[in-house]
């Protein structure tokens, strides 16, 4: 796919693997739609790209249609989705006094994570078919899930499972969608230097990139935006969850 002219929306657009990717959008001439909660970084991440910030819970069924809606109307019917949007909580199963992991937290790590990324998927194809696009392909999604539903830490337990799900997602979506030539990618990080990592003091931060075998550091959100362009303008790419981890397995701690 041509990604120049394009309208794109990108989930958790507002910082961290969402932000670094609605910019290398929005550089090769995509007319990207931010999705996300944070109102102040996210209205102004969209005016340092000249696109569009709208705040949204990606888990709501209504306000994702309401948002998908106001973005077509400005740029048109999306033709790329990229899913960054998540949270991370890290409780253990049972703590050290033997409280057990809160419902709460877990219903909504699933919620944003993975309910969340299904109902933009669903919601974002259903309206690029009603488009009648005649294009060879007509649309992409990326999503994000990560190394830990592979190799989930203690303390994981909520998100792995969440991510999870998205690996899961990856292939019976895109065999469901291959009939209306929509493409369906999954992109599994690694360690990465998001804003959660970045309130970590830099012998920290160090400390985890040590742990990545090549190259041995953490890794850079333009790097999985590089990599969301790779997958967009490769069409033999679907299907797939691509793991992007500098060949980490994580330890259970």
């Amino acid at each position: 796919m041509k990604i120049d002219g394009v309208a794109a929306i990108v989930t958790g657009g507002a910082s961290g693997l969402g932000g670094a990717t609605a910019r290398l959008l929005a550089r090769e001439g995509a007319k990207v739609a931010i999705f996300d909660l944070d109102d102040e970084v996210g209205s102004g991440a969209a005016e340092e790209i000249g696109g569009k910030f709208l705040r949204v819970n990606v888990s709501d069924e209504v306000a994702v249609a309401d948002a998908l809606a106001t973005a077509e109307a400005a740029h048109g019917v999306a033709r790329v989705l990229v899913n960054c949007a998540g949270v991370a909580p890290a409780i253990r199963v049972v703590d050290k006094d033997g409280k057990p992991h809160s419902l709460d937290v877990y219903r909504k790590t699933i919620e944003v994570n993975q309910i969340g990324t299904f109902n933009m998927l669903a919601q974002f194809a259903a309206r690029l078919i009603a488009a009648n696009s005649d294009a060879d392909e007509a649309g992409v999604v990326v999503n994000t899930a990560s190394v830990a539903a592979y190799d989930g830490q203690i303390g994981q337990a909520a998100y792995a499972s969440s991510k999870g799900g998205v690996v899961g997602l990856t292939l019976p979506a895109a065999r469901d969608l291959a009939q209306h030539r929509i493409r369906v990618m999954t992109i599994a990080p690694g360690i990465f230097l998001t804003p959660m990592l970045m309130g970590l003091s830099q012998a920290a931060q160090d400390s985890l990139g040590t742990q990545v075998p090549h190259p041995s550091r953490l890794g850079q959100p333009e790097e999985f935006a590089q990599l969301v362009q790779s997958i967009l303008t490769n069409p033999m790419l679907n299907g797939e969850v691509i793991r992007l981890d500098g060949a980490i397995r994580m330890a259970p701690r």
